[in-house]
């Protein structure tokens, strides 16, 4: 046991409860584990909206569009509404509340707001991801290895950034230039969710590791056979094997995913939050101006989003 739990290289992570809390390692029936999940999840996400907008140069008022990626309670109405409230958003803003991309939900945010922006010229779009995994993967009912190495993977945790397509802030940007989302066919079994009496369970199949391998050639023909090679990559931290088939797939160099390795020792799998957390780190050590780079993430069943564009300073 010790040996797989090393293996998935993660040295800490962060809870929003403690280990021995009812509705994590407890027996907390579901419907207190999903009042705390979301309770947990709603706070995060306040929070980390009103960290985006100080950042951005932006008051409330001027966000137009709010994206937000929320997979680990069910609750209606969920983060997009509630937010509109905490963090004092206009009450005609447009909401893209999404409920089940899970891992993909950082990249598919950032899909959606590059969207929004073409159809809305000018706009300013907050994206929101917030989970609570502690609740979803610490069930007692799960005893099989792959929930073994979940409970060893995953972390609790926010992330928010701005998407604007004239930026109020003074530094750095990635500047998105393209969009991509794919589905892997027949792949709806390969990672998913699983709701009993005894709460959230997160189940896979030994076909899931093949995954990223499968949907490269649609990625590397997205990508076009004549493109510019990418100068640097922020890759969604959802293991090592994700992390070393990427690398391989888009024949990245040693050191090109070091932010997302650190992000996964750090903190763990945060699901839709995790490739945020990358970006953010991609920014305390920013490539050259004009370097041409990819974001992505990956998500239940197997789903990949991804943006590509380039570095301003």
């Amino acid at each position: 046991m010790l040996r797989v739990a090393r293996a998935t290289t993660v040295h800490t992570r962060h809870f929003t409860r403690p280990l021995d809390a009812p509705t994590v390692a407890g027996n907390a029936p579901v419907e207190e584990r999903n009042k705390a999940a979301y309770e947990d999840s709603l706070k995060l996400a306040t929070e980390a909206g009103q960290r985006a907008l100080a950042a951005s140069g932006l008051r409330s008022e001027d966000i137009d569009a709010i994206v937000t990626s929320h997979t680990t309670s069910w609750t209606v109405p969920s983060l997009d509404v509630h937010l509109v409230g905490s963090l004092g958003l206009r009450p005609d803003v447009r909401r893209y509340p999404m409920g089940t991309v899970g891992c993909a939900g950082g990249a598919q945010g950032l899909v959606r707001a590059h969207q929004d922006i073409a159809a809305h010229p000018g706009a300013n779009v907050l994206v929101v991801t917030s989970e609570c995994l502690s609740t979803a993967t610490y069930n007692h009912e799960d005893t099989s290895l792959d929930s073994f190495v979940y409970k060893v993977l995953f972390g609790d945790g926010a992330a928010a950034t701005v998407v604007s397509a004239r930026p109020a802030w003074d530094g750095p940007s990635f500047v998105i230039t393209d969009a991509f989302e794919y589905v892997l066919p027949d792949s709806a079994d390969l990672y998913r969710g699983r709701l009993s009496g005894a709460g959230l369970h997160f189940d896979s199949t030994r076909a899931a590791t093949a995954g990223v391998n499968n949907s490269m050639p649609a990625l590397r023909k997205w990508l076009g056979t004549d493109a510019r090679p990418l100068d640097f990559a922020v890759v969604h931290p959802g293991g090592p094997r994700i992390l070393d088939d990427v690398a391989a797939g888009l024949e990245l160099d040693d050191g090109a995913l070091r932010h997302a390795w650190e992000s996964l020792a750090a903190n763990g799998n945060l699901g839709g939050s995790a490739v945020l957390d990358v970006l953010s780190r991609t920014f305390t050590t920013p490539p050259p101006a004009d370097s041409v780079g990819l974001l992505i993430g990956f998500g239940p069943s197997f789903v990949l989003a991804a943006v590509r564009g380039h570095w301003s300073d």
